[in-house]
């Protein structure tokens, strides 16, 4: 079962996601915030799996409560699913850098929500393909700061790599066909350089992977 808590200043809003998520049987809302200080509350009491967290909201932006969830080591497992109508880039790099584990569009399909709620469950990364399009056309073109680059040295190259697969969207299980090693393999390499680069998730090994100039959209 998947717990869910839903964060969101419009009252309707919520209900409408109560009522997709609550149909599901592997997913349960266990509680709903109508601006960011209330969620970072809640989810420190209810502690739930994922929190559906939109970006505008009173008191407490989404982007400074998805950055207080992520810095409360209480909170480690809790994944936090950006969700907007505004397809702005600084919403994007800044829900991300905070800690954010996805960021989809509420424009969405329902399945693609259930989806990307899944996937932020477990751990992977989730964004919006057009949301991946930005973040990739905003880092093509920009130089990595050094000290990003220089960081590239803490892992092998066999890690390099299995990061550049990541970042490209590829499963462990994606990966371990890719290299030819067992999926567990390609989970203890995936951790191992999240552990060395301080990541939190898979979402800011790609946002690493990005900013540290590892991979480009020229790569192949």
């Amino acid at each position: 079962m998947i717990r869910v808590l839903l964060a969101d200043d419009q009252a309707l809003m919520r209900a409408g996601f109560r009522a997709l998520l609550d149909a599901e049987d592997d997913l349960e809302v266990v509680g709903e915030a109508a601006d960011g200080a209330t969620a970072v509350r809640l989810s420190r009491r209810l502690r739930p799996d994922v929190v559906l967290m939109d970006v505008q909201m009173p008191e407490l932006d989404g982007i400074e409560a998805t950055r207080r969830i992520a810095a409360d080591p209480d909170l480690s497992a809790v994944r936090v699913l950006i969700l907007t109508n505004f397809e702005i880039d600084s919403y994007v790099f800044d829900a991300l850098r905070a800690g954010a584990s996805g960021f989809l569009l509420k424009d969405a399909d329902p399945a693609d929500l259930l989806q990307a709620v899944a996937v932020v469950a477990r751990g992977d990364a989730q964004l919006a393909p057009t949301v991946a399009r930005t973040l990739i056309s905003e880092f093509a073109t920009a130089p990595p700061p050094a000290d990003l680059a220089a960081g590239r040295d803490v892992l092998t190259a066999r890690e390099q790599e299995i990061v550049e697969l990541v970042a490209r969207g590829l499963t462990n299980d994606e990966i371990a066909e890719r290299m030819v090693i067992s999926p567990l393999t390609a989970k203890t390499h995936v951790n191992r350089a999240m552990s060395k680069l301080y990541c939190r998730d898979r979402a800011q090994l790609v946002v690493w992977a990005y900013e540290s100039g590892l991979i480009t959209p020229r790569r192949r």
